[in-house]
């Protein structure tokens, strides 16, 4: 009992009696006078009533700050590649494991052993073969993710929790002595009040543990947010870079131009409309399937007929391409899968750069085991780049005109409900281009490109088109990091060793300069 006083400054304690003195002789008379009246069974009645709703609306409130928590709670990204799925599930299983009691805040050491741990587990998935993962990140890097994801972080506490603009870190210490002293008063009160009123601190002992009970779990789940909210952040910004999202520079825009695409247009003549890099949409398919006829239908009345595209292509050609609701794009021409000019890498190297796929297949061409197995090359070299989006793939089925009976053409054809054996033809020749190429049916379009019979571009095709631009962006975007990156690089080196070169420069003078001192 010594050590405890010794502990408590007295003047505090004299200070804090006088002050809360009034207010627990008011208590005491209140108590004594309902006693005095028959009052004391309704007062208790009361105080239970009263304890269980305030209880009852704390526990209301707690569910709604934890669901509001949740609302702000970090989410993946769907920019991401598929190899980032992985990562981000070691994220938020690392997450779910952070509980306040492991992770106290009056340990300065959590940041710095909490955040190593979360870039561990993401650096693992990324580099399993190395021993420690952690040391592959740079230094630069690594400033780079603590700095955005506590960026974040200090948005999401100032939003969400009260008064975090108006305590000091200082206070929250103060107040957890404070706290600790005052218990152990407290306590010291307790223990008088049981041998004074047994009954009236027996009570007591019950309305403190509720109200103790609200407010710890409210200040538990604060605290366990904040944990997992950091894991959260850090994770995040960690596959940021390893999936080339993460920059050291933001002095340009992510999506601006690539040096590629800038040569291509310069290549057509083609003066950009905007800075921004245009989307690349490359037709594919075998020979004499209509790859050059599609691209002068998508053009319509926007191109004149002197630019009118030759029927054999010997290489792959851009052409600028600029129709309303398309971001500004550029159409890639290619010989045709099997063609004495095809050649398969040059076929994946700009598949590589495509971020869209229109495949061309002639519907009156049963014979489809060479397309596919030029696109099953394809999709197998798009699957072993783990840190790459496939770019969407639309097949486009062409000459549906020369289907029987090949006399009859009198479109619109309703493929939904066949009224005609043209109908039906063109319905199951969409059916076997999807079952021979394994595509979704959903994404095989007929069409015809016959001179005075243009069919189904304007509509059904651009309209498919349309519909996966936004997939398509996001191939662009990833795209643009990857070039961003390399570029970056090299700019990052030509500096670092234009900065050691003055380093060894002045090296003399600064050397000369400490040996005068």
């Amino acid at each position: 009992m010594k050590s405890i006083f010794t502990e408590i400054d007295l003047l505090r304690i004299v200070v804090l009696v006088l002050l809360i003195l009034p207010f627990l002789a008011v208590f005491g008379f209140g108590m004594l006078w309902l006693w005095q009246n028959g009052y004391m069974l309704h007062w208790l009645i009361a105080l239970v009533a009263f304890g269980s709703l305030g209880y009852g609306l704390q526990q209301l409130l707690i569910r709604r700050e934890r669901k509001l928590l949740a609302e702000a709670m970090t989410q993946p990204n769907p920019d991401w590649p598929p190899n980032a799925d992985a990562a981000w599930q070691q994220v938020e299983s690392l997450a779910q494991t952070c509980e306040p009691q492991d992770w106290p805040l009056d340990d300065e050491a959590w940041v710095f052993d909490l955040g190593q741990r979360t870039l561990e587990s993401v650096a693992r998935c990324y580099h399993p073969e190395v021993e420690r993962p952690l040391l592959e990140l740079t230094l630069p890097h690594t400033l780079l993710i603590i700095e955005r994801a506590s960026r974040d972080l200090r948005l999401d506490v100032a939003q969400n929790i009260p008064f975090s603009n108006r305590l000091t870190i200082g206070d929250f210490f103060r107040l957890q002595r404070w706290k600790e002293k005052a218990e152990k008063v407290f306590n010291i009160y307790r223990a008088g009040r049981v041998i004074v009123n047994p009954v009236n601190a027996l009570l007591g002992e019950a309305w403190r543990h509720f109200r103790e009970r609200s407010v710890d779990q409210a200040r538990t789940e604060l605290h366990r947010w904040f944990l997992r909210a950091y894991v959260r952040k850090v994770g995040y910004y960690a596959i940021d870079l390893y999936s080339g999202r993460l920059s050291l520079q933001d002095d340009e825009a992510v999506t601006s131009r690539t040096p590629e695409s800038s040569a291509e247009l310069e290549e057509i003549e083609e003066t950009p409309t905007a800075a921004e890099e245009p989307i690349r949409i490359l037709v594919l398919g075998r020979s004499n399937a209509g790859k050059s006829s599609l691209i002068n239908a998508l053009f319509g009345e926007l191109t004149a007929g002197a630019d009118v595209l030759p029927d054999t292509t010997l290489s792959i050609k851009p052409f600028a391409l600029s129709r309303e609701g398309l971001t500004q794009a550029l159409i890639f021409d290619s010989p045709g899968c099997g063609s004495e000019h095809f050649n398969i890498k040059q076929m994946q190297a700009a598949a590589e750069q495509a971020d869209l796929i229109l495949w061309v297949s002639p519907a009156n061409r049963p014979d489809r085991q060479i397309e596919r197995e030029y696109l099953d090359a394809l999709r197998a070299f798009q699957s072993a780049r783990v840190n790459y989006h496939s770019p969407p793939l639309i097949v486009v089925v062409s000459h549906i005109d020369l289907l029987r009976p090949a006399t009859e053409w009198q479109p619109p054809y309703d493929l939904a409900n066949q009224q005609s054996s043209k109908a039906k033809n063109i319905r199951a020749a969409v059916q076997a281009v999807a079952a021979d190429l394994a595509v979704p049916i959903g994404r095989v379009i007929p069409v015809c490109l016959m001179q005075d019979r243009i069919y189904n571009i304007n509509d059904t095709l651009w309209a498919a088109i349309l519909d996966h631009q936004n997939e398509a962006l996001r191939v662009r975007l990833l795209r643009c990091l990857d070039a961003k990156k390399h570029a970056e690089d090299w700019v990052m080196l030509r500096r670092q060793m234009v900065g050691a070169g003055r380093f060894l420069r002045d090296l003399p003078g600064i050397l000369g300069k400490r040996a005068g001192k």
